[in-house]
Formats: structure tokens, C-alpha cells, sequence
């Protein structure tokens, strides 16, 4: 037994192991100088198992109700983190960042190498659509670097010089404006009756040239998107990529079981079988119904009742591609969200 932890050479001779039997080293007694037990002063469990309260000196911090410690801490009183220096890494929102900024970063560094199609070139700068803007190519009124252009694949470079018109073309903000669409108004840009359209309801919410995504029927009321992004709009009115539309129809009258099976198998218009998604009676009676529907025909609910032999007396879109007309007044119209565009452009519809 050691009385002192030096030699005579004042060199520190190692510490002792002591070990209980059949205990673990960790568990092994303290010993004083004298060579008397000396117990651990706390961290030792009690009889009952429970460790004794620590001293001031060794105590956690105590944590806020809403889990932040209470002292020596970095985070403010409403639970963020101070910012980063050096222009650290922006926070993220809820997994969008990436998408927003890798879009971002090709409108801001697009390849002036990389040749586009002049039609998809004139859609993305708001002149008009694609289907438009094959026509104008065809009419002669396009020129690229003064050079007049008739072809319709024709490819252009973001540098050269296009005109339409002899007006310089140049690329616009893309906006995205989501309307509630009223009675009696017309799904065009421009009706040769000049009846009333749905341009005419936002047309001054934007300087850019925006069209509608699809069509709705003069009398059909509800969600129609609006906007100038080519792309999107072609991805969201092609049938492949399978966007949801949720109907509130009304009929003449209830619906009979024997029809409603009819159209749960499917009816055949123009060569093709539309079998709805999904068919419910939201009210007590059968003259209400839910239709989820995914084609993109025309006038296509109307004509599966029509099949049937019911007349459609209301229809509102209440859904189209995840977007809702929720806090949207009849007539009225809001811009989307930076994060329901990101859902859109990754097909989250």
C-alpha cells in the first residue's frame, strides 16, 4: 500500500488499480494519501439506484420549455441561431432551397453555347405560345439577326438578335397567378365577340404577357392558373404527366346507382375510356358529387354525364395540379407561392 504518490527521486510513481472483486474497474474504491477509503464524493448510486444531486459546479443546465438551454447559449429568446458569418449557408425551407436556387442559377447563368428552339424562345419571353409562335414564324414577322425566319425547328442562341415585329425580344420574370374564375367569362386572351375574358381580370396585376394553363368553359367556375412560364405550362397540360382535377358538379338530378356504376367502369368519348380517379357524394343527396378526374379532354365532365343522360346545372374546379381557390374570393386572384411553384416545377401535383 502506497502512503505518498512520489518516490525519493521526486518521480510520480503510477496510481494504484484497485478492483473490487468481481466488480468492474471502473467501480474501484478511492484511497487517500494515508491509505484510508476515501468514497467518491458524488456519481456513486445509492441504494436505490439513483444517482445524488449534483454539486452547483457539475449541475446541467436547465432547459427551457421549449428545449433550449438556459444559459451559454448561442440561440436567441425565439429559438433561432444567429446568423452565420462569413455569408454562410442561407437557411433552407422545408427542402425548396435547392430547387429555387438551382432555377435560379440557370435563368442567371444560362449557357450562351446552348442553341433553343425559337418557338419554346419567343413562348419563355411571354410574346405569345408556341402554337402562336409557330404561325408568326411561318408569317415571316420573326427575324434573328436580321435575317428573316420561316422555319419552324429553328434554333436560336440566347445572345443573338431576335425581333418580332422588329421589336427586340427579351426574356421576362416568370409569373404565376392562380384565379378564381367566374361565370360568364371567356377562357382566351382575346374573343372575337369581345365578350368578357379572364385576361380582362388580371390584367393589371403584371406588366408580362400571361396565358391561362388549359381551358375552363364559360359557365365553369373555379381554379385556373395563369402565367408565362412555356415549360411549365406545356408539363402541366400534357396527359402523361397525369395532373389531378377535383370537380363540384351538380345535376339536374340524383344520380342513379346504376349510372353511377357506368361511369366508375369508364365511358368512351372520342376513342378513349376516362374512368374517374375518384366519385363521392360530399351532401346528403345524389344530386352533389365529388369528381377526381385526371383527362384533359374537352368539356369532359359535363359530356360523361351527358353519356349517362344528366345534365350538368353547376361545375366548379375546386383543385387543379395541388392548387386550391381557398382564400381566393370568386372573380379574385392571388400570385403563387415561391413554394408551390417548386412543387409544380418538380411534379409534386
Amino acid at each position: 500500500m502506497y502512503n505518498n504518490n512520489s518516490n525519493t527521486e521526486g518521480e510520480r510513481r503510477p496510481r494504484p488499480r484497485f478492483h473490487r472483486e468481481g466488480g468492474p474497474v471502473s467501480a474501484r474504491p478511492r484511497f487517500s494519501r494515508d491509505g484510508e477509503y476515501k468514497p467518491k464524493p458524488y456519481g456513486e448510486r445509492s441504494f436505490n439506484g439513483e444517482r445524488p444531486q449534483r454539486s452547483f459546479n457539475g449541475e446541467r443546465p436547465q432547459r427551457s420549455f421549449n428545449g433550449e438551454r438556459s444559459f451559454n447559449s448561442e440561440r436567441s429568446f425565439n429559438g433561432e441561431r444567429p446568423n452565420r458569418p462569413f455569408g454562410g449557408r442561407p437557411k433552407r425551407n422545408d427542402g425548396l432551397y435547392s430547387a429555387r436556387k438551382q432555377q435560379t442559377y440557370r435563368e442567371q447563368h444560362e449557357d450562351p453555347t446552348k442553341p433553343v428552339r425559337l418557338n419554346k424562345y419567343l413562348a419563355n419571353a411571354g410574346i405569345c405560345s408556341r402554337r402562336e409562335a409557330d404561325d408568326f414564324i411561318q408569317a415571316g414577322v420573326i427575324t434573328v439577326n436580321g435575317v428573316t425566319v420561316d422555319s419552324l425547328g429553328a434554333k436560336v442562341l440566347p445572345t443573338d438578335d431576335i425581333r418580332f415585329h422588329d421589336q427586340p425580344v427579351r426574356r421576362e420574370r416568370k409569373v404565376y397567378i392562380l384565379l378564381n374564375k367566374p361565370k360568364n367569362t371567356v377562357t382566351t386572351t382575346d374573343d372575337p365577340q369581345e365578350r368578357h375574358t379572364v385576361i380582362d381580370i388580371v390584367r393589371s396585376a403584371c406588366a408580362e404577357r400571361i396565358y391561362p394553363v388549359g381551358r375552363l368553359d364559360r359557365n365553369t367556375t373555379g381554379v385556373l392558373l395563369l402565367t408565362n412560364d412555356g415549360d411549365l405550362a406545356a408539363k402541366l397540360t400534357h396527359p402523361k404527366y397525369h395532373k389531378k382535377k377535383i370537380y363540384a358538379v351538380t345535376l339536374d338530378r340524383e344520380l342513379d346507382e346504376v349510372d353511377e356504376a357506368i361511369i366508375r367502369a369508364g365511358v368512351t368519348l372520342d376513342d378513349e375510356r376516362i374512368i374517374p380517379d375518384a366519385l363521392e357524394f360530399p351532401k346528403a343527396d345524389r344530386k352533389h358529387i365529388g369528381l377526381e378526374i385526371h383527362s384533359g379532354q374537352n368539356r369532359v365532365v359535363r359530356r360523361i354525364f351527358e353519356k349517362v343522360g344528366y345534365k350538368v346545372v353547376n361545375l366548379d374546379r375546386v383543385s387543379f395540379a395541388g392548387l386550391t381557390k381557398k382564400n381566393v374570393g370568386r372573380g379574385k386572384y392571388r400570385f403563387l407561392t415561391p413554394k408551390e411553384v417548386a412543387f409544380l416545377q418538380m411534379g409534386q401535383f
